[in-house]
């Protein structure tokens, strides 16, 4: 009898040694003389488990983890090829149980690049009905969803398709954006490395939605191993019928590319994607007029984030009802947050919106990992605002965190404990801006240099309440007066450190942050 070990090729894995455990467990299995078969599957997103192995048993997986090479043979004694000890049942491990999965339900459970896999779990239902459907239908059933834009503003994603969908245009276009580079984000890399062609079948339905025969898949030089499988997803794809002249032969046209950037955050923003894809330097376009009518190579344009996409397959699939039935007030459905920093178990969760931030830092993510205090959870990237446990009870939702002050942006929950001086991460916001400024408006390209000087003098002690009230007014000019969201949102983590935790500005001289 064959044994089937399952090992994620996910980044993340592999960096913490996976390639070496495959090697252990092979040469274990032949020195035992046990026919051994391993799948290089996704990440299921248990990062603190990983490498995670899972054993297939006639009763399901088992999973043990995390394992060293080291610990191979000992896990054999233990009756590891049995599916004995371990963790258990990997579908029974709390982290995984208590979510809801949508848009993860095969990640870290089919190989990535199997056809057959895919089929197996209800893919390519969705774009089997979309084919069946009038544009404008597959458009209202979007719409009906309540799904909205994953990646800054939660902007609905069936106003967007509409809007392309109406607009003239003897082209149109397809764009993920697949440039995370918001801190403590890992959910586009993890799909495209765990399911790609859930995002083939996201943009292709899009691409039926609104008559465009083309798309681009945006993403960081950063990440090579997701680029490599998506490249190897996209000719498996076209060679079985799913993209191309007709695709699923329907003799409607879909084709994708993928293009890789440099790693500028900037690039993020939608225009200044655009501009990257077309070979321009990555700045900020003026806007009117919107991507939706004059978009990539001046065409009207879909760009949505991967987790905007890869969620409707489902909605076609499942039906609208069943998507927008999950989730709290006009947040709609499920997000694939993400666990990072400070944090005993960081990885993906997936839920419907609603839940709140103090049960994902302490329930979900077991607190700090370093066991003291958490000072200060930052959501939504390098931009977000810093929450203290005062606001723990707010629920996970655009609106709630709209009113708190802060933002949800890509669903990343960084998690810092009570040594962090927040003194110097706002000076950090600020400096990140000014390094990653496209330099095209005056707001975002001086007021971050400028913050970042006058940060520098509230730390070093010198006139500090003067010079807060100046950080507090150029804040309101980066806010209302910077073209993009990078000026614009540099406010956010500035005036939550400032008035959250405000004794970290007002402490006795110290060396400045730059040292």
């Amino acid at each position: 009898m064959t044994v089937t070990f399952y090992v994620p090729q996910d980044a993340a894995a592999l960096s913490v040694g996976a390639d070496e455990v495959v090697e252990a467990i092979r040469l274990e299995a032949g020195r035992r003389g046990i026919a051994a078969r391993v799948i290089r599957n996704g990440s299921r997103g248990l990062f603190w488990l990983e490498p995670l192995v899972e054993v297939a048993t006639p009763a399901g997986r088992i999973a043990y983890g995390p394992v060293a090479p080291e610990d191979v043979p000992a896990l054999f004694d233990a009756g590891m090829a049995e599916g004995r000890g371990g963790l258990g049942p990997t579908e029974d491990l709390p982290f995984l149980k208590a979510q809801t999965r949508f848009t993860f339900a095969r990640c870290g459970v089919i190989a990535p690049l199997s056809l057959a896999d895919y089929a197996a779990m209800d893919g390519w239902k969705g774009l089997a009905r979309a084919i069946a459907m009038e544009p404008a239908a597959i458009v209202a059933e979007v719409t009906k969803s309540g799904l909205r834009g994953r990646g800054g503003a939660g902007f609905p994603t069936g106003i967007k398709w509409k809007t392309v969908l109406d607009a003239p245009g003897a082209k149109k276009y397809i764009v993920a954006n697949a440039d995370e580079g918001d801190s403590g984000t890992f959910a586009d890399r993890m799909l495209m490395e765990g399911d790609p062609f859930h995002l083939i079948e996201g943009m292709a339905i899009a691409g039926l939605a609104v008559g465009a025969e083309h798309g681009y898949i945006y993403t960081r030089s950063e990440y090579p191993h997701a680029i490599a499988i998506m490249q190897a997803a996209i000719g498996l794809a076209r060679d079985a019928g799913y993209l191309g002249a007709s695709v699923m032969g329907s003799g409607r046209a879909f084709d994708m590319e993928i293009r890789a950037g440099a790693g500028a955050y900037v690039c993020g923003e939608e225009t200044a994607l655009l501009e990257s894809i077309e070979g321009k330097r990555g700045q900020v376009r003026a806007k009117p007029p919107l991507p939706a009518h004059e978009g990539l190579f001046g065409y009207p344009t879909v760009i949505n984030n991967i987790l905007s996409l890869t969620a409707v397959p489902f909605i076609l699939d499942k039906g609208a009802e069943t998507y927008a039935n999950v989730g709290f007030g006009r947040s709609r459905g499920t997000m694939p947050i993400q666990l990072a920093g400070n944090i005993a178990h960081g990885g993906l969760f997936e839920i419907g919106f609603g839940i709140t931030l103090g049960e994902l830092v302490n329930e979900v993510g077991g607190g700090t990992a370093s066991g003291k205090p958490v000072k200060a959870v930052q959501v939504g990237g390098p931009l977000g605002a810093y929450f203290p446990p005062a606001l723990f009870d707010t629920p996970f939702d655009y609106e709630a965190f709209a009113h708190a002050g802060g933002l949800i942006g890509h669903g990343g929950i960084v998690v810092f404990d009570d040594s962090v001086d927040m003194a110097k991460q706002a000076r950090f916001a600020m400096d990140f801006c000014a390094i990653e400024s496209c330099g095209k408006c005056t707001p975002c390209r001086i007021g971050s240099t400028r913050g970042v000087e006058t940060i520098d003098k509230i730390i070093a002690g010198r006139d500090v309440a003067a010079n807060i009230t100046l950080v507090e007014d150029l804040c309101e000019t980066m806010k209302f007066g910077s073209l993009c969201a990078l000026g614009g949102f540099t406010p956010y983590p500035v005036l939550s450190a400032l008035h959250h935790f405000p004794d970290d500005f007002a402490k006795a001289p110290r060396a400045q942050a730059a040292e």
